[in-house]
């Protein structure tokens, strides 16, 4: 599986990405990190077996809802996971609306990051 991390927080990546490989720990698993809307954008045009792409909402240059909206024409066949402390309703559904097929609110619980990847059928 290969899997984008995108925060512009080295701490949550690599929490993240933490998580992640105990979700995953009998498969092959690839994660690439962005610490910016841009440079996510761009690894996914560069590699296109990403799957799963997890994304801050807050960050500089270009934030997640740039992200998504960017990410709508392009077809990508990627899942995109949002991880924000911004829980506000309002927020969920925006993103829900631009693509997203989850909402995380920050800081994630340990642990409780594979039971959320179960609900979306992304890990069995």
């Amino acid at each position: 599986m290969h899997i984008l991390v995108t925060d512009d927080s080295k701490l949550a990546r690599t929490f993240i990405k933490r998580e992640l490989k105990a979700c995953f720990e009998t498969e092959k698993l690839e994660i690439l990190e962005a610490s910016s809307g841009k440079q996510a954008i761009n690894l996914l045009l560069e590699n296109e077996q990403v799957e799963l792409l997890f994304l801050d909402l807050t960050m500089p240059e270009m934030d997640g809802y740039q992200v998504l909206e960017a990410l709508q024409p392009m077809n990508l066949d990627v899942k995109k996971i949002v991880v924000s402390a911004d829980i506000q309703n309002l927020a969920k559904q925006r993103v829900m609306e631009l693509g997203a097929v989850g909402f995380i609110e920050k800081p994630i619980p340990e642990g409780s990051l594979r039971s959320t990847l179960i609900e979306l059928g992304v890990l069995s």
